[in-house]
């Protein structure tokens, strides 16, 4: 295989590769080890029989990302708090002209649907994303992980019912998220505890990911009144030289935070019937790292 149709085609799927890795992992990092593992598998000699070069670019960065997310599991069984995916920065209006294919995406991406999918098998996550987010079919998925087609089905069925149950209903609409964003963002800069109340549902929850490397609850926070006064009191603490910057990640709006050029956190809502159901905060500063440099 010459090398430059070698990287040719490997650029052209990059981003499924890219895509499938992350929500595989939830983490940046760790998405592009596995694709960088496949780049090298991919460019070694013996590949001129290979006739379709998506499904077996695929087929190794799935397997890939099973390995990887295996170890990578056992790690957060020591993680400080709760653990939230990594954030990244998702444009999918650029590329992704169709609205239906753009929610799909956008939905999967999310930091609920991420969540969720931690509680799935690796093997179940892997036909999940594949199926649901990619829309590989059943056959082509059991090729990709040496499984039947039954037992492909199978697992797609089981992982689906789980996340149908467990993701939170959300409303995907963007100019609604970005709204209580900034509403949310007034409220808490002006101490206005009853304005904060009139957005929050009443079974809020806050979800905090330090990773113990910074400041933030080691426990998730439930109801209106507890969320909304823990909000005002970190506001009231204040961040020295603070920004604010708003910016599409994982596939939604969400709030970054800065101190002087330092991004100290980021800030992500969850919205239904018109009221915040669930604030993530991400303040580990690992998971900021490349966000920072955006």
């Amino acid at each position: 295989m010459a090398v430059e149709f070698a990287t040719d085609t490997f650029e052209e799927h990059r981003s499924v590769l890219t895509g499938v890795a992350y929500r595989m992992t939830g983490r940046v990092a760790d998405a592009e080890d596995v694709v960088q593992e496949t780049w090298l598998r991919w460019s070694a000699d013996g590949r001129e029989e290979v006739r379709d070069p998506r499904a077996y670019l695929v087929r190794i960065t799935t397997r890939l990302a099973i390995n990887r997310l295996r170890y990578v599991q056992s790690r957060r069984e020591t993680y400080v708090g709760p653990w939230l995916p990594e954030p990244i920065v998702t444009e999918f209006g650029r590329t992704t002209p169709d609205t239906a294919e753009k929610a799909v995406l956008a939905e999967s991406v999310s930091l609920a649907v991420l969540v969720v999918l931690e509680s799935l098998s690796p093997l179940e996550r892997a036909v999940f994303v594949l199926h649901e987010a990619f829309g590989f079919p059943y056959g082509e998925i059991a090729e990709t992980l040496d499984r039947s087609d039954a037992a492909v089905r199978q697992l797609g069925a089981r992982a689906r019912k789980h996340v149908e149950e467990r993701k939170p209903r959300f409303d995907v609409d963007p100019a609604e998220r970005r709204d209580l964003t900034e509403r949310f963002l007034a409220a808490a800069t002006e101490g206005d505890l009853q304005g904060l109340l009139s957005i929050l549902a009443p079974d809020v929850r806050l979800v905090g990911d330090s990773g113990g490397k910074s400041k933030a609850p080691l426990r998730v926070i439930e109801g209106s009144d507890k969320v909304g006064r823990f909000v005002l009191g970190a506001a009231a603490k204040g961040i020295e030289d603070a920004g604010f910057r708003f910016a599409e990640l994982n596939g939604g709006p969400a709030l970054l935070v800065f101190s002087g050029s330092t991004l100290d956190s980021v800030f992500q809502l969850d919205v239904v019937d018109g009221r915040i159901q669930c604030l993530y905060i991400v303040r580990n500063p690992d998971k900021l790292a490349l966000l920072a440099v955006e």
